[in-house]
């Protein structure tokens, strides 16, 4: 079966609500900065109350990726829960307007579209509060087995562990790609998120349920357990996966079984959000794998989308990515 589509995402479907935020404010509502914290819904109509000037942004790790995808004019799907409420139905016309085939069914009754409030420091940090409505209920019912087998590659978030029966899906997916001889790519979204689920994380790389896996520098200590990014590192390159390391300014690291190579980041003007900057490297990076690029040019795909997320509010990009890419020589 010839593949129909390059990538699909499967993950929270999520809105996010931007907004400017000063250290006082983190300290004040007892918020860890740069964490990610999963909130009730009346934690999160409180945190409302009090947050300034909003943006509202459709969001979620996972579709923020599949949008970059598709913004390299690449064929994408996502998978995602939402409520037929009017924050549902933005997220739903949002992603399909980008050119992503996206036929989940909403919820009917049952908790509200997702909600991610985003606090954005000076120093371009962001600290997460999310609350996951309607995405707790994503179940393996939800998953489109013809979509899966059709896509080159199924991308999965670490997320995607906190919702009961989306650990369900998760493994199910995976299954039904590698059954269709796809490629199954994970990212550890969260040194928190890793925190919870770490042996859980292990055994899906030890089992063979991960092709490519995506980290950031603090992410894989924490899978690891060290505080040494090189020690990190030799263990993930131990498995066999395809290991992509993110290092915000200092670049990227890819990790093969056979070699470790080093890649720089993409110079940038002003940092504005660093909300979506591991989203979009990965989406860079799996737009080159499906182009067939050499691994050197999808780090540099990847580092070029992340470079322009990360120069403005929100984790979706706002500049031609494949005009750019064309224009820095990496596409032609």
């Amino acid at each position: 079966m010839s593949a129909g589509y390059d990538v699909l995402g499967l993950g929270n479907a999520i809105v996010d609500i931007i907004a400017q935020a000063d250290d006082a404010m983190l300290v004040r509502e007892k918020l860890q900065k740069g964490s990610m914290a999963l909130i009730d819904e009346a934690r999160a109509e409180s945190l409302y109350r009090v947050m300034g000037s909003l943006t509202t942004i459709s969001g979620g790790s996972a579709a923020n990726t599949i949008a970059g995808i598709a913004a390299f004019g690449c064929k994408t799907a996502f998978i995602g829960k939402v409520r037929d409420d009017e924050l549902g139905k933005s997220f739903a016309h949002d992603i399909r307007s980008l050119g992503v085939e996206y036929r989940t069914s909403s919820a009917s009754n049952g908790p509200a579209t997702a909600r991610c409030f985003v606090l954005v420091t000076p120093d371009g940090e962001r600290t997460m509060s999310t609350f996951l409505g309607a995405c707790q209920n994503l179940s393996a019912a939800d998953l489109d087995d013809e979509l899966i087998r059709a896509s080159k590659i199924t991308y999965l978030e670490g997320y995607l562990w906190d919702p009961p029966h989306a650990k369900d899906a998760f493994r199910k997916a995976a299954g039904i790609a590698h059954s269709a001889q796809r490629q199954v790519a994970f990212t550890l979204s969260d040194a928190f998120c890793v925190d919870r689920y770490r042996a859980e994380f292990l055994g899906l790389i030890a089992d063979g349920a991960i092709d490519i896996l995506f980290a950031n520098e603090h992410e894989i200590k924490s899978l690891y357990e060290t505080s040494d990014l090189q020690t990190a590192v030799s263990s993930l390159q131990r498995t066999g996966v395809l290991g992509v390391v993110t290092r915000s300014e200092k670049g990227s690291m890819i990790i093969q079984k056979s070699a470790i190579s080093a890649y720089p980041a993409f110079p940038i003007d002003t940092l504005v959000d660093t909300t979506g900057a591991g989203d979009l490297f990965a989406a860079g990076f799996l737009a080159g794998l499906t182009k067939e690029l050499q691994l050197a040019n999808c780090a540099r795909l990847g580092a070029l989308a992340a470079s322009e997320v990360i120069q403005h509010i929100g984790a979706r990009p706002q500049h031609n990515l494949l005009d750019m890419a064309r224009e820095n020589g990496i596409l032609k």
